[in-house]
């Protein structure tokens, strides 16, 4: 069963000026986050705009970035990784959106966040995860990000969940609280074998490498992608002084993402480093001249610009 591992950018989703995806900019994106040392790549999660696109377009990137990289590898020649996101209010449209992907191919999972604006009681999670799980062969993450669905995956449950069903293979945690994400580990301590825990929080790679996490889904890898990818690397090559200076490097990017709606911080990242991906749809509009300014300043001391 395929296990999650390494920085794996949830990638964005490039708009045209009429607000259509623009999979020619998507496709790029795909070759500069993995030529920057990337280990994986994950269209259609909460920094992709999952929530803004009809079926063409969900199953044409699907497709733009599976062909963008095929045949490309990690530093160390591995496969590239690519999950998809899934995620929905109601089981069904989850499931309806998994078959979408099984039908694209060439994908290694699907990640599936916890249901927006409905607050679920945990044995309704757990539930809603197993007949998700039962609904495909595919291999599935788990994700949790409370603070944007107002509702938490209780380690029991998660844990519930990793023992329950073989094809659950893990939970991308951006919960931001370290205890939670200790407890996902400690929980499926006996379950490592195929359920991995994967940190959300790009300010804490580094923390969660030391405890145990197998990688990490950060946002600012779009921006950043070496940076990230060098948390990861030079914790793997024994350097921890080497990754804890790419995470200090990273943080204040990540910081910064709180001067606008997120993603729009990402997406005026990459514009400012000569990257045209367009900006987010509406209601989400640009930063303000100051901020695009105070943003600049940050790149620049990253030496990205």
């Amino acid at each position: 069963m395929y296990k999650p591992y390494g920085v794996i950018p949830p990638i964005i989703t490039p708009f045209d000026a009429e607000g259509h995806v623009d999979f020619a900019a998507m496709a790029k994106m795909a070759v500069f986050l993995v030529d920057g040392g990337v280990h994986g790549l994950f269209p259609f999660g909460t920094t992709g705009e999952f929530y803004a696109l009809h079926d063409d377009e969900f199953v044409k990137g699907l497709e733009t970035v599976r062909d963008a990289v095929a045949g490309k590898t990690t530093r160390s020649g591995k496969p590239i990784q690519l999950i998809a996101g899934c995620s929905h209010i109601t089981t069904r449209e989850v499931i309806r959106l998994i078959k979408l992907v099984e039908q694209v191919g060439g994908y290694d999972a699907v990640s599936v966040l916890t249901p927006m604006f409905i607050s679920q009681t945990q044995e309704e999670l757990y539930t809603y995860y197993k007949t998700i799980a039962d609904s495909t062969t595919m291999p599935v993450l788990l994700y949790n990000n409370p603070p944007k669905t107002n509702v938490n995956i209780a380690p029991a449950t998660a844990a519930r969940l990793a023992r329950d069903c073989g094809n659950i293979i893990g939970i991308k945690d951006s919960s931001g609280d370290m205890t939670n994400c200790g407890e996902y580990l400690r929980l499926t301590a006996d379950q490592r074998d195929h359920f991995q825990v994967i940190m959300g929080r790009d300010t804490m790679i580094y923390a969660g490498l030391h405890y145990g996490c197998s990688g990490a889904v950060a946002s600012c890898a779009n921006v950043a992608p070496r940076v990230v990818a060098d948390i990861y690397d030079k914790f793997m090559e024994g350097d921890w002084k080497g990754a804890l200076e790419a995470q200090y490097r990273l943080a204040p990017l990540r910081i910064a993402c709180s001067m606008g709606t997120f993603p729009e911080v990402i997406k005026e990242g990459l514009t400012l480093q000569g990257i045209p991906v367009g900006k987010c749809l509406d209601p989400i509009q640009e930063l303000t001249p100051d901020q695009k300014e105070k943003l600049r300043s940050v790149l620049a001391d990253m030496k990205l610009l």
